[in-house]
């Protein structure tokens, strides 16, 4: 095994082990969820692009986040959807490693966004005469480049690790889409390198950063509490507490589908949960902002009213 070939040219979904009838089924469930999470995703994005008002970092930022949910929710589901209904679970080598690298990409800048986040909003309560020069516009366009460009950086060198190792059967990945530990299994040499990279690579986007929000909220706690005003007081919690819901639904399954000690007992709850990671989590989080969200649901109805009036 000491060069580096590919002897396996597609891989075996295992999925979850169902009739046809139950497959079409849950066809037509995900494919709702699939849908309703680009509904409302897109209908954030459009907000934020068309109500003035929501021209501000933190709605920026969101808007960073929806385009990141619209893409993993994309780059797991569609093949699922397409295996569900065609009753076929095959995918090409190169369509494998094309999904795992765009899923690593897009779950490692979402961590780094949901950090940026948070500081933004640790800016906005602890410091508000200071908040329009801290956060202008050419830091937050350094902060989300630097999001994406780590999370690039990251999936490059999984991607590098990967294909050094040889595939040369089992083909069968115990999984709905090419995760990257469960096709890692697969290979026929050493990955001792490859778990170390993303034991580190957890660290760095997973450990890390919850690190940074909790000091963040912890400060903003501290803030709201010595606040005066009832007002300021209730304003800061619902945009706090969206942003919490959303990290710890994020992190909490994240911490335990890829930190967690993995054993053959565990593999279907991983599945479960990445499952829920790939369609639920992108349709919560617009609901989560959307619906505790007065500024959203002002934009909202400040749209239709334009429309309707032209």
């Amino acid at each position: 095994m000491g060069f580096n070939q590919s002897w396996v040219t597609e891989f075996i979904l295992l999925g979850f082990q169902l009739s046809a009838e139950k497959e079409v089924l849950l066809f037509w469930v995900f494919s709702l969820l699939y849908i309703f999470s680009l509904l409302a995703n897109g209908i954030i994005l459009g907000l934020i692009w068309l109500d003035p008002q929501l021209h501000t970092p933190m709605y920026f930022f969101l808007s960073h986040l929806a385009i990141i949910d619209i893409s993993y929710a994309s780059g797991n589901s569609l093949n699922m959807l397409e295996n569900l209904l065609q009753h076929k679970k095959s995918i090409s080598f190169v369509s494998c490693i094309v999904q795992m690298t765009f899923c690593f990409i897009i779950a490692s800048t979402e961590c780094i966004i949901l950090v940026v986040m948070s500081y933004d909003r640790y800016v906005a309560i602890c410091h508000p005469l200071q908040y329009t020069i801290i956060m202008n516009w050419r830091m937050c366009t350094v902060l989300a480049v630097t999001a994406w460009t780590c999370g690039f950086s990251l999936a490059i060198i999984n991607l590098i690790l990967l294909l050094r190792l040889p595939f040369c059967g089992p083909q069968e990945v115990n999984h709905f889409f090419c995760e990257t530990l469960s096709v890692l299994k697969l290979a026929c040499a050493d990955i001792w390198i490859n778990e170390i990279f993303l034991v580190a690579g957890g660290m760095f986007t997973l450990i890390g950063p919850l690190f940074l929000m909790l000091v963040s909220y912890m400060c903003i706690l501290w803030a709201i509490l010595k606040s005066q005003s009832k007002e300021s007081r209730k304003k800061a919690f619902s945009t706090c507490s969206s942003h919490l819901c959303v990290v710890g639904l994020y992190f909490g399954i994240a911490m335990v589908v890829y930190l967690v000690p993995d054993n053959s007992q565990r593999q279907e709850q991983q599945k479960i949960l990445a499952l829920f990671y790939s369609l639920f989590n992108p349709l919560l989080n617009p609901l989560i902002y959307s619906l505790r969200n007065a500024q959203v649901k002002g934009a909202f109805y400040r749209v239709l009213k334009k429309n309707r009036g032209s």
